[in-house]
C-alpha cells in the first residue's frame, strides 16, 4: 500500500509541506503499512530536496517514538540517496549540541533532553550513512568550532555560537572523528 506521503511531486514541496509528509511516513512506519522498499522510496523523494530534506529531518529527528532511535535499511538507504542530506545532518549535530548547551542555560532540562536525542540521532546516522563527504564535512565543523575558521565559519558566526557551544560541538563530533 502507498501512502500518498510517497507520490507528491517533491521539487515543488514546501517546507511545512515536507513535514506534513515525514509526519504522515513516520504514522505508516509505525503502523508497518508500507514495504521496506516503500519507506525506502518515499524517504528518498522526500529529501532530494533541500526544503524536502529539512523537513524530513525536523520531524524526524523529534519523533518521540523510539523506533527513530534505530533506523531501518529502508530509512539508511533512502537518506544516502540525496546529496540535501549531508550538510544538514552536520548542522543538525552542531545545532542541536549548541541548543543543549543554551536550553541548560535557561533551566529548561526537558528542551535540553530534547536537543540531546536529536543531536544523538543526528551522530548515529551519521555513522550509519555511507556517504564518503561525511568525513570530510565532520573535519571541516570540527575546524570551524575549533579555530573559529573554515568550510562552517559562516555557520558558526550566523548562530552566534560562544565558546562553551563551541566545545558542545567539538564533543558532539567526537565520535565520528
Amino acid at each position: 500500500m502507498t501512502s500518498p506521503s510517497t507520490e507528491s511531486n517533491s521539487e515543488d514541496l514546501t517546507f511545512e509541506q515536507a513535514i506534513a509528509q515525514t509526519q504522515t511516513l513516520l504514522e505508516d512506519m509505525a503502523a508497518n503499512a508500507l514495504s521496506e522498499s516503500e519507506t525506502q522510496a518515499a524517504i528518498a523523494n522526500l529529501v532530494k530536496t533541500h526544503n524536502g530534506a529539512r523537513g524530513f529531518f525536523v520531524t524526524y529527528l523529534t519523533d518521540p517514538r523510539d523506533f527513530v532511535d534505530r533506523p531501518s535499511e529502508a530509512v539508511i538507504r533512502g537518506l544516502e540517496a540525496s546529496d540535501q542530506v549531508p550538510d544538514l545532518l552536520i548542522k543538525n549535530v552542531a545545532m542541536s549540541a549548541a541548543m543543549g548547551v543554551h536550553h541548560r542555560r535557561h533551566q529548561r532540562e526537558e528542551m535540553a533532553v530534547g536537543s540531546d536525542r536529536v543531536r544523538s540521532r543526528s551522530v548515529h546516522l551519521i555513522q550509519s550513512l555511507n556517504i564518503p563527504v561525511l568525513d570530510t564535512m565532520v573535519k571541516q565543523l570540527l575546524e570551524s568550532a575549533k579555530t573559529g575558521g573554515g568550510e562552517y565559519q559562516s555557520f558558526i558566526e550566523r548562530w552566534g555560537y560562544d565558546t562553551e557551544q563551541k566545545e558542545a560541538i567539538v564533543q558532539a563530533i567526537h565520535p565520528l572523528i
